[in-house]
């Protein structure tokens, strides 16, 4: 008996080494090998309560450099990340995720490893502090559809002129109001502040003072025209929800090739500057600027451009000179009621307005301005000036054959470089129809755009739009309209013809309504169209499936066929059971040269509402969220090669922080505007 039981312990004890030699390797297999990383790179595991934690961003911020800088990154299914090519600097390094609190902060340099422990959020309020801004206002509720359309002042308060949901959701976003011009939901959106409280005896009143504060109290104030005064109760409703301790659903964490992003972001401009958009690159040769400066413009705030140099992570300000110093401010200067955060300081005195960038082959940024475009040259700061450059301020597209198209105007490139003659390069389009009588021919003079339809005679419209983009393939060009349903329209510039597409709304022969498009832009090989509806779709639209182009019948909502309507990831407004989503697309883009790596003309959309660029790709969506800081209100985006040999490092997307109030990101008035860079690694751990 004893030396059996003598052999049963030796047998027992070997048994258990194998066991614990078992659970030992499963752990190495479960944990993965270690992190590897350069001298240039930080690199760890994230782990949690209850183990690693995957699909959460680590973030690493330094005020070391000529600029604020910071670049995050996400973690594999195993918790395990790698900050790569940072430069010689101190961070500050934490941990930032969905279901989580931000970590403590721990100073780390480039070369270390660095093991994180990630923090659960105590509550679902504390967790939703962190959630992007278009989920607090999915909490929204919208008057439901039976209250359209409006019966006025002395009926619903909804004006009679608002004739359904989707149009008063279309107003209070991105058409007349509010998103347009910043993020609704983040943190000092969604709460009505103690002394707002205090000073007023219900949120209505609260509401109704807080839209007159500051340099745009008198642009929020007139933007409520066209819902009704009565719209602030629902404001109203929001806030008080929220403050009573409403949540909004839990957005997802981060999948797929999402985790393989890197995302870095520069301050540049001032804090009480208003970036519009930046550019990179000739996005017909995205190679061109390689390794320069981003060239960004400052609408309303001041007459300036900002520039980035993202090698030497400096930025500096070129001064647009003012051709006429009787003009007025861009932005009107009346304030109704002082800003909490600036009084009645008079921020914004800019008069020209610079709106959008772009460059040309040669490495030139032009600049639609009051007063004619602006031509800058990064390599030397110098801004020319060129009066009869067609430009009405707004957008602009440069075309294959070197022709810049400015609404219904395009500025001839080759010309002026060849003759220096600018009057001579500019054209204007005057005598555009619709084709009504469908004889094929521009028929003049027809009907004039404010009369009622003739179907025997042609249907005078200017050309131009919100958006556009010229055809690469048959040399047409599209604009963007905005409205509810609004519409997208095409210029032949041989024939002087135009069409109308409205993208369907409340169509029997469509099985989705979408309506108010904001940007435009084409796939560059087989042109088909794609257009951000505010509705929360992607849409695309192919002209060649259109059975009817032109004639009587062809008054907008004649090709629905034309048109298939993605719908684009995040939450609807509150009971809203259709077309109704929280966030809002500034503009939309497509990479034609795979400078963002998901592909040859992969269409992105720009989610200014939620802290995101979005490319859809192989029918999914992958959201490039910016999460830190908060408030990531982009309006475009573009892509460049910096060198086609370098991979994943040598190319990546643009876009810049273009909320008007800058203060109401994440920080306050102490931020400044972002200029930011997203790049698509093969892995999360590649250095």
């Amino acid at each position: 008996m004893g030396s059996l039981s003598r052999f049963t312990r030796i047998i027992t004890g070997v048994s258990a080494a194998v066991v614990l030699l078992a659970v030992a390797s499963l752990g190495a297999r479960q944990a993965g090998p270690a992190v590897a990383i350069d001298k240039d790179d930080i690199g760890g595991v994230v782990t949690g309560s209850k183990g690693p934690e995957a699909g959460v961003w680590v973030i690493a911020e330094t005020r070391d450099l000529p600029t604020k800088f910071i670049r995050i990154v996400v973690t594999d299914d195993k918790g395990r990340y790698v900050i790569p090519d940072l430069p010689a600097a101190t961070y500050d390094v934490w941990v930032r995720g969905y279901g989580l609190v931000d970590s403590p902060k721990v100073k780390s340099g480039p070369g270390k490893t660095l093991d994180l422990k990630a923090v659960t959020a105590p509550s679902a309020k504390a967790a939703a502090e962190y959630y992007p801004a278009n989920y607090w206002y999915s909490l929204l509720e919208p008057p439901p559809a039976t209250e359209f359309p409006g019966t006025g002042r002395k009926g619903n308060g909804i004006p009679e002129t608002v004739k359904t949901q989707g149009e008063w959701i279309g107003n209070v976003k991105m058409n007349l109001a509010c998103t347009q011009c910043h993020q609704m939901g983040t943190k000092v959106t969604r709460e009505l502040s103690p002394d707002l409280k205090s000073n007023f005896k219900t949120s209505v009143e609260a509401w109704d003072y807080r839209i007159q504060i500051g340099i745009s109290g008198a642009y929020m104030n007139s933007s409520f025209g066209p819902i009704g005064r009565g719209a602030l109760k629902y404001m109203a409703s929001w806030s008080d929800r929220i403050a009573a301790g409403e949540l909004p659903q839990a957005p997802p964490r981060p999948q797929g090739l999402e985790r393989n992003l890197v995302v870095t972001q520069w301050e540049w401009s001032t804090a009480k500057t208003f970036v519009h958009d930046a550019i990179s690159t000739d996005r017909r040769n995205p190679t061109v600027n390689a390794y320069g400066p981003l060239v960004g413009v400052e609408e309303l705030s001041g007459d300036w451009i900002t520039v980035l140099d993202p090698v030497k992570n400096t930025e500096h300000r070129v001064p647009v000179p003012v051709h006429d110093e009787s003009l007025p401010y861009a932005w009107a200067q009346e304030i109704p009621q002082p800003s909490p955060y600036w009084g009645e300081e008079v921020i914004w005195k800019g008069k020209l307005a610079p709106h959008n960038p772009m460059f040309d082959g040669q490495g030139r940024t032009w600049v639609t301005a009051r007063g004619g475009c602006r031509v800058f040259y990064p390599k030397t700061d110098k801004v020319v000036h060129l009066p009869d450059c067609p430009t009405n301020g707004g957008h602009l597209q440069l075309a294959d054959d070197d022709k810049m198209w400015f609404g219904g105007a395009y500025f001839d490139i080759k010309k002026w470089d060849a003759t220096g003659d600018a009057k001579a390069s500019a054209m204007r389009f005057t005598d555009t129809v619709i084709d009504t009588n469908g004889n094929g021919k521009a028929d003049l003079p027809g009907v004039s755009a404010k009369e009622p339809m003739d179907p025997t005679k042609d249907w005078q419209r200017a050309p131009g739009g919100y958006g556009l983009i010229p055809n690469p393939i048959d040399g047409s060009v599209w604009y963007s309209i905005l409205g509810i349903p609004g519409a997208i329209t095409r210029l032949d510039p041989k024939t002087h013809l135009m069409e109308v597409y409205e993208p369907p709304y409340n169509n029997p022969k469509a099985k989705v309504s979408g309506y108010l498009p904001h940007g435009i832009d084409i796939d560059h090989s087989t042109g088909v169209i794609w257009v951000g509806l505010n509705s929360g779709h992607y849409a695309e639209f192919d002209r060649r499936k259109c059975k009817v182009l032109n004639g009587p019948t062809a008054t907008g909502q004649h090709c629905p066929e034309g048109w298939t309507l993605h719908q684009a990831p995040g939450p609807n407004f509150k009971t809203v059971e259709w077309s109704g989503s929280a966030d809002s697309y500034y503009l939309n883009w497509v990479d034609w040269h795979n400078s963002g790596g998901f592909g040859d003309n992969t269409p992105m959309l720009v989610g200014s509402g939620s802290d995101s660029l979005m490319a859809f790709t192989g029918g999914k969506w992958v959201v490039m969220r910016v999460p830190y800081p908060m408030g990531f209100h982009p309006r475009g985006m573009d892509g460049r090669i910096d060198d086609p040999k370098a991979g994943w490092k040598g190319r990546g997307l643009w876009s810049t922080h273009s909320e008007q109030p800058t203060w109401h990101q994440e920080g306050g008035k102490s931020e400044r505007p972002k200029a930011i860079h997203i790049q698509l690694r093969p892995n999360p751990l590649a250095k």
